[in-house]
């Protein structure tokens, strides 16, 4: 027989180790899988995965749970075969909530995501041949059960009553015990662990070790946009999009369709910023496709328009975090030891032969004088009886026009038509 952990979050990592312990047991014809429950709960379809899972498979499934089999813990433990609870021990509370924003409490979810989980939870009690009114007790709080639950309140079976009300069915508290209760004394034990590949994954999918990865993946690309030919930013914040995506893609929440939308949007971004600059439908086009191939990357079976949305908005909300991360990393990176690296700090002396503006030129500026030749855009000017190289911003001025002298830029000399001109007519004139 073999024996499964399900402890701490149950996350979507979790599901392929489960499938793969399943699959090999029926190889080996097995006795029976034990998956061994002390859990708080975690993503929903995970749960539903894994619950899938151990309906189709031909072995004997046991849970075996020490101490607790809460929320979605309780609705792998009613997909198995039988149900062993140690003393102190508790099943059920399994009400759907929706994360909230980073660091705030969950959020409930809407009537339709509960009515979902509630016919899960009967389905798998059904299948199972277990009470379906319990089942569902666990999810909505008003369903009431009499003697064990009032309406508005979900239902959490002690041992003793998972017992009595045949949820559970026998009592256990060591492994070797449900063993012997279950008629498996004699059965060779094999404990299996995860693969080195499965730990990365349920590291990569862990909620918040994903938006972290988000989080950076879009700082890094940000900073790099902004000091182009760094690297380095860039270079890490496409791995984090990469470890992202791909471990998103193992436990097949992220798909063609996410990555398709991901890539749309960010061509459709690259030519609002260089092909039509400014910020129109692109632009808006492509951050609506960003948004909606990350926000599908993090749902999975199961989720209505209110979790689709809410994802979009945890996304939405790593994306704003990440932004005001660049905005502080741009402004304190001159300050910081590797920064001064990046920093150009070459002074332009006259000494190395740079110079500024001649004074001389610097006495036009705010002057207004008349050109003597057209400027096309360059030309000449006179300015208090004294001709002068000019040049205009762009546009073409006729001769005997009045202008006023707006900068010197190094030996420029830059002018424009002056207001309320009367001389004449110009082409083009500001």
């Amino acid at each position: 027989m073999y024996v499964v952990p399900i402890d701490g979050v149950v996350d979507l990592g979790l599901a392929p180790f489960v499938e793969r312990t399943l699959t090999e047991a029926a190889a080996e014809r097995a006795a029976a899988v034990v998956l061994e429950i002390n859990t708080f709960g975690g993503r929903v379809d995970a749960a539903v995965l894994i619950r899938d899972a151990l309906l189709r498979t031909p072995v004997r499934t046991i849970a075996f749970v020490n101490k607790r089999a809460i929320s979605a813990g309780a609705l792998i433990a009613l997909a198995t075969t039988t149900i062993a609870m140690a003393e102190g021990g508790t099943l059920g509370a399994a009400t759907p909530v929706a994360m909230g924003a980073p660091g705030g409490p969950a959020q409930p979810v809407e009537e339709k995501t509960v009515s979902y989980m509630r016919k899960e939870f009967r389905a798998t009690a059904e299948a199972r041949k277990r009470p379906p009114l319990l089942a569902e007790a666990m999810v909505d709080a008003d369903v009431e059960v009499p003697g064990l639950s009032d309406k508005g309140k979900l239902l959490t079976l002690t041992t003793d009553e998972a017992l009595e009300h045949k949820i559970a069915d026998v009592r256990a508290d060591t492994l070797e015990a449900m063993l012997t209760a279950t008629d498996l004394g004699g059965a060779e034990v094999r404990r299996i662990p995860q693969t080195w590949a499965e730990t990365l994954v349920r590291v990569l999918t862990h909620p918040v070790f994903s938006s972290i990865l988000l989080a950076i993946g879009m700082l890094g690309l940000i900073i790099e946009v902004q000091t182009p030919g760094i690297g380095l930013p860039g270079g890490v914040g496409l791995v984090c999009l990469g470890l992202f995506f791909w471990g998103h893609w193992l436990v097949a929440l992220a798909g063609w369709e996410e990555l398709l939308l991901m890539a749309t949007g960010l061509a459709l971004l690259v030519v609002e910023i260089f092909v039509t600059p400014g910020f129109g439908l692109a632009g808006l086009l492509g951050i609506g496709a960003l948004l909606g191939g990350l926000g599908l990357s993090v749902v999975g079976a199961g989720a209505t328009w209110d979790v689709i949305l809410r994802a979009g908005g945890r996304v939405a909300a790593s994306l704003l975090l990440a932004l005001v991360g660049a905005v502080v990393m741009l402004r304190a990176l001159p300050r910081l030891p590797f920064g001064h690296r990046l920093v150009l700090e070459q002074e332009l002396t006259a000494q190395a032969g740079y110079a500024s503006a001649p004074e001389s030129d610097r006495r036009w500026v705010g002057k207004r004088g008349t050109t003597v030749s057209p400027l096309r855009p360059a030309g000449i000017a006179e300015f208090d009886g004294e001709r002068v190289d000019v040049v205009s911003e762009g546009v073409f001025i006729d001769a005997g026009q009045s202008i006023d002298v707006l900068r010197v830029d190094g030996n420029r000399i830059v002018v424009r038509h002056a207001p309320h001109d009367n001389t004449g007519g110009s082409h083009g004139g500001t």
